[in-house]
């Protein structure tokens, strides 16, 4: 299994180009004009501007959205100290994560020195390229100093990842897993098995958290770090040197109510987690064998709450759900350093994210897995998309907050809907269609009411404030489905449901759908029988007289299907002979409607022409100007084929019409 893994993974970073990244640019360059914009002569009002105007880089360079993933590669991974050109495929990782996850561009910067003063010089001297700085396994103690240092220099955000990230990702899981098992911060007694950087940056905030410093004991390879040790001491270990008689692991560990593991493997046995306070939270983050397996763990204690740093487990503290984010933040506002503050408003957001219910985008990254707050769910996944649209914009709050932003944001509204676009291509075509949803909220009407996915997207619509949804379906079973998916739906209040048996306009319904089609052979028993067994045609019958504003169909069953019941209640506009499908393609290149996609196989001049202005008629609705293209294997006339002169004929009638 590991030399398969092996064999993968350097295929991966081999093939089908080496390494993990590429420049590309973001302006295009076919042409003369192009260069004397990119560069002489043009190049030259931009860089007037910044000699006038330094903060004008965020606008006119790549500067406001560049990090630098920084090392030396004195402590890589688990791997230690294999120096910074074997460091180069864990930054460049990082740099891929960087990006994915919160739109960062990022240069990974593999620097030959372990002097740390001479270090601090080297990346100091780049301020002028980066927004911000990333330090990346740089051993203990110097990283404290090459952080603190650098930050006394630079005007820009410093982040040492292997302390903070791990912290922040810590303090959300400490915060929840203290909720699960009902135990307040300033009470627990914590013991941290580790003395290195992430250890002594996660003590640190969980003390800014609430934690008491006396309630904590630290234990390294030399047992207690106790008051007046003198073996394997430093200054930031003496801030939690303990006045105590206790020497090691088994000395602390009875009563304590959290454990808290950065070192290494088979650290802590069942016996010792028997001993703890009951139920105890452990995070056994160690990689890639934590200080305790949780199987092992429940031995000692069956409701242990546990957290690791693998992904095989459930709980997996990765710091993937806060670098990427507390830097987009960051860079969003020019904050000139990443603050206390903007840390715990980080965990806070992690933390509160884990409580909120789960959307199917997530479940489909895990396999369909479903996820709720509990023993088994304290801190989000890495692949939730939600991350990217609340994490940046509690940081960026806290930054203008504590006085550290130097370009505060305005419509703070307007920069959380913004956020949308790193995480959904639809976002900004659609955001004209959500503004005027906001302005005048309709009535939409589901008719697959027990599915998942819609009951997940009536709690975003209900929360948003978009519309009120009523789902057709059985109370009982939307009920059961909201309870399970952890959701805060309350019927009446936040959605209606409309039960088929129990339909108040049964009557109504199947004699309109009676009338609307006596002359297409559907009798009355045909048209009760339709109302009382066929969610679509009820939907469609609320629409018609006024009871919803709008539906949606067809998340099970035949498209055909769906699309005859909804020909059997609405009409055609005036000279419409048929419906057609318009779809919406969100491409890198820009958005496309693209019409007709299902409907029509072979249609006629006439239809291509109606499809072409109800299709604009669309576009419209979505705040964008029309441009229509006709399309057949021919370019301009150059063939004569059916096809082609179809496409004539229909671009004839388009401009009669």
């Amino acid at each position: 299994m590991k030399e398969s893994l092996e064999d993968e993974a350097l295929d991966y970073h081999r093939s089908p180009r080496p390494g993990k990244l590429e420049i590309t640019p973001t302006k295009r360059m076919v042409n003369q004009r192009d260069l004397s914009l990119a560069y002489s002569p043009g190049v030259a009002f931009a860089c007037t501007r910044i000699a006038e105007d330094p903060s004008r880089a965020a606008s006119l360079t790549t500067r406001g959205n560049l990090v630098a993933v920084v090392t030396n590669g004195t402590a890589v991974l688990g791997l230690g100290a294999i120096g910074p050109l074997a460091a180069k495929p864990v930054m460049e990782g990082k740099a891929v994560l960087f990006k994915k996850f919160s739109g960062i561009d990022v240069f990974d910067l593999e620097i030959n020195e372990t002097d740390p003063d001479r270090f601090v010089d080297i990346v100091a001297s780049l301020e002028p390229t980066f927004g911000g700085i990333n330090l990346e396994d740089i051993k203990a103690p110097e990283c404290f100093d090459i952080e603190r240092k650098l930050k006394e220099r630079m005007c820009i955000p410093v982040f040492h990842d292997d302390q903070h990230g791990t912290a922040i990702c810590v303090g959300a899981a400490v915060r929840n897993g203290l909720r699960v098992i009902g135990k307040n911060i300033s009470e627990v007694r914590l013991v941290c098995s580790g003395a290195g950087s992430a250890a002594l940056a996660c003590l640190d905030l969980l003390v800014g958290m609430g934690l008491h410093r006396e309630n904590i004991r630290i234990v390294d390879r030399n047992g207690v770090v106790y008051a007046g040790r003198k073996d394997g001491m430093d200054p930031y270990k003496e801030r939690y040197a303990a006045d105590t008689r206790q020497r090691t692991l088994d000395d602390v560990i009875a009563g304590a109510d959290v454990f808290l593991g950065l070192s290494g493997p088979k650290v802590l046995t069942a016996a010792q987690v028997a001993q703890m306070a009951d139920p105890p939270l452990i995070l056994a983050l160690a990689n890639p064998e934590p200080e305790i397996l949780p199987e092992e763990a429940l031995k000692g204690n069956p409701r242990a709450v546990i957290a690791t740093g693998r992904s095989d487990y459930p709980n997996q503290v990765n710091n993937v759900l806060c670098f990427p984010y507390i830097f987009r933040g960051a860079l969003d506002v020019g904050a000139t350093v990443i603050n206390e503050a903007m840390k715990i408003a980080a965990v806070e957001a992690i933390a509160d994210l884990a409580l909120a219910e789960t959307s199917d985008l997530v479940s489909l990254a895990y396999g369909g897995q479903k996820f709720s707050f509990g023993r088994d769910y304290l801190i989000p996944k890495p692949f939730d998309p939600r991350l990217m649209l609340i994490v940046p914009a509690r940081v960026a709050r806290a930054a203008m907050e504590s006085g550290v932003a130097t370009r505060p944001i305005g419509d703070f509204a307007a920069y959380q809907r913004s956020l949308q676009n790193f995480v959904y291509r639809t976002g900004m075509v659609m955001r004209p269609v959500f503004e005027r949803a906001l302005n005048s909220p309709r009535r939409v009407i589901y008719a697959e009411g027990e599915s998942r996915r819609v009951l997940q997207a009536a709690q975003v619509l209900v929360d948003d404030g978009i519309c009120r949804p009523l789902l057709i379906g059985r109370a009982g079973r939307i009920q059961e489905l909201i309870a399970e998916l952890g959701l805060r739906l309350k019927p009446q209040l936040d959605f209606d449901i409309v039960e088929l048996a129990a339909n108040p306009h049964y009557e109504r319904d199947w004699k309109l759908l009676h009338e609307l089609n006596s002359r297409r052979g559907i009798t009355p028993d045909d048209a009760q029988t339709l109302v009382l067994t066929h969610p679509t045609v009820v939907a469609a019958l609320y629409v018609r007289q006024g009871d919803a504003d709008a539906m949606l169909c067809g998340l099970s069953g035949r498209f055909s299907e769906h699309l005859d019941h909804m020909r059997s209640v609405f009409e055609r506009r005036k000279r419409a002979t048929d419906c057609s499908a318009i779809d919406l393609l969100c491409l890198e290149s820009g958005n496309y409607f693209i019409a007709d996609t299902h409907v029509n196989y072979d249609p006629t001049p006439e239809q291509i022409a109606e499809t072409a202005i109800l299709g604009a008629d669309i576009v419209r609705r979505f705040g964008l100007h029309p441009r229509i293209a006709l399309l057949s294997h021919s370019n301009f006339g150059s063939s004569n084929h059916p096809s082609a002169e179809k496409m004539r004929k229909a671009l004839s009638l388009l401009r009669k019409k």
